[in-house]
């Protein structure tokens, strides 16, 4: 990995491009407040979900890639950590908005083979582009020139099953059932079943680290501070100088899901990012609203009602990177990095895998397995299948490219 610059610029102290930085991304959120208060809302939660991310490292190809090459699962239980607490919240809310079970509530999905194949094909590409869908938008947000080159590729994936989007519905999702296990279990078993395949899978990255996995020292303990300073100090570097642990971060995302749920609904990326691939295509001169992806009922997902700039998705999503890069500048961590050109290449296929697989799931890493499995939905630990074995496959194919 080559790097253009060493940091910011230094023609101006570093304080103040952090408070220019901060002075910007809550300056946007400030015009927001004042047009559409409601959308100010979804940039705030953005910024939030951007600085968790960056401060704990929390990308699921990575964590996925470690545990498989490294035996290293910290992060992956900091993944298993946040959807147990958001199964807990998401169920309370749900309870209280169908207690009757009616119809099912959140991020649930058909259950059909598109679930599985689509998770299949978004581990893969996760992998080799470098990031999942939070990945790289966070990795954008700290400077990873590669990184746009997986949008990119995850935008041209995602507009090719917009264009045989009709196949996909009729044939292989529309037949299939929305599985959700309150339905079948009750609230009390819904949850529990959850709860308890979760901890299975917890036990099951104990068991594959004790076969050899990465060492972690703990930190070394300090003495007590002698002063309010002194206090304020180290809060700081615990937040903006010192990475986040794995399962404090996953907690911290699963609470603010729980709050976006109460908000509006689970956290989700990757339908957002086919609206911006439709709008483009428009631009273009490619009549996209022409599209049954894009159609205003379903099986459409109306996604050119809008423009993106007025969509509380793109308002996470983007909010997201400049949480990230609000982040990185206050931990001295922005750079402009830059790689082999060999490597962009690497990204554009594996952002178009990542794009493809997420649309024929109806989900990604995020929307597909961390928001779908706390919704209760048996998509989510289907994709979660296929998510495990493509992110192998995509592991066992880096390692011979290096």
């Amino acid at each position: 990995m080559r790097t253009l610059s060493p940091a910011l610029p230094a023609v101006a102290p570093q304080w103040l491009w952090k408070a220019l930085s901060l002075a910007v991304v809550l300056g946007i959120a400030g015009l927001y407040a004042l047009w559409a208060p409601r959308l100010a809302v979804f940039w705030l939660f953005g910024l939030s979900l951007g600085v968790a991310v960056q401060r704990g490292r929390f990308c699921f190809a990575s964590a996925f890639r470690d545990l498989y090459l490294l035996r290293d699962g910290r992060v992956v239980k900091g993944i298993i950590a946040g959807m147990a607490v958001a199964t807990i919240g998401f169920a309370l809310l749900a309870y209280r908005t169908v207690p009757d079970l009616s119809r099912p509530i959140g991020n649930v999905t058909p259950v059909s083979l598109a679930t599985f194949l689509g998770g299949l094909l978004f581990g893969i590409g996760m992998v080799l582009g470098g990031g999942c869908a939070s990945g790289m938008l966070y990795r954008i947000g700290e400077g990873y020139v590669a990184s746009l080159f997986t949008l990119i590729g995850a935008m041209i994936g995602m507009f090719t099953v917009a264009l045989q989007w009709p196949w996909w519905w009729q044939v292989v999702i529309a037949p299939a059932p929305r599985l959700w296990l309150p339905q079948a279990l009750g609230w009390g078993g819904a949850v529990l079943i959850n709860l308890f395949g979760l901890a299975l899978f917890y036990l099951a990255v104990l068991a594959w680290e004790t076969r050899g996995g990465v060492v972690v020292r703990p930190a070394p303990t300090l003495a007590p501070a002698r002063s309010l300073a002194e206090h304020l100090q180290r809060a700081w570097e615990r937040l903006f100088r010192h990475p986040w642990a794995p399962i404090p971060t996953g907690i911290t995302l699963g609470v603010l899901n729980v709050y976006l749920f109460l908000w509006d609904k689970p956290w989700g990326i990757t339908t957002e990012i086919s609206r911006w691939a439709g709008w483009i295509a428009y631009l273009l001169g490619y009549p996209a609203d022409r599209l049954l992806y894009y159609a205003e009922k379903a099986p459409g997902f109306g996604l050119l009602q809008h423009i993106p700039w007025a969509s509380p998705g793109t308002l996470l999503n983007v909010g997201l990177i400049a949480g990230a890069f609000l982040a990185a500048v206050l931990a001295d961590e922005f750079k402009i990095r830059t790689a082999r050109p060999g490597r962009y290449l690497q990204a554009l296929v594996g952002g178009f895998l990542l794009g493809y697989g997420a649309r024929i799931a109806m989900g990604c890493n995020i929307g597909g397995f961390f928001s779908a499995i706390p919704s209760l939905a048996v998509s989510g630990w289907l994709f979660a299948v296929g998510l495990a074995g493509g992110s192998w496959i995509g592991a066992w194919i880096v390692r011979r490219l290096i």
